[in-house]
């Protein structure tokens, strides 16, 4: 016996089997930056003081531009990720939610992709 209408029923209103993939990649966005932040927050330390041509260097090593691209690409996801959850549990109209999930991963994406960009500019030369 279930207490669903069935008017939900016909609509497949509940659950959407997808929350925990959903929380699964936001633990695995997580815990994948965490290595990340503790190498660029050293980074920026070791190279604090150093001049604009030290900072090209250190970006512009294939081992940095690597992690840099990686560690812009999981914190935009990881981010992108919480705001959805936001997103859906605190706005109520059905029509300003969609088009603020739209919004928001729009701009995530084309956030993500303008700072890889850069990164890849600067590692490559400017050839990008």
């Amino acid at each position: 016996m279930s207490i669903r209408t069935p008017l939900a029923r016909s609509r497949g209103l509940g659950s959407a089997r997808s929350g925990t993939h959903h929380w699964w990649l936001q633990r695995i966005t997580a815990v994948a930056l965490i290595p990340l932040a503790v190498w660029f927050v050293v980074g920026l330390v070791v190279i604090g003081g150093a001049d604009h041509a030290t900072a090209i260097a250190w970006v512009g090593h294939p081992v940095g531009a690597v992690l840099l691209v990686l560690a812009v690409a999981f914190g935009f996801w990881h981010g992108q990720l919480g705001l959805q959850v936001v997103i859906e549990d605190y706005v109520h109209g059905e029509g300003c939610r969609i088009a603020l999930l739209i919004v928001m991963k729009g701009a995530a994406l084309v956030l993500a992709l303008a700072a890889i960009l850069s990164v890849l500019r600067v590692a490559l030369g400017g050839a990008v």
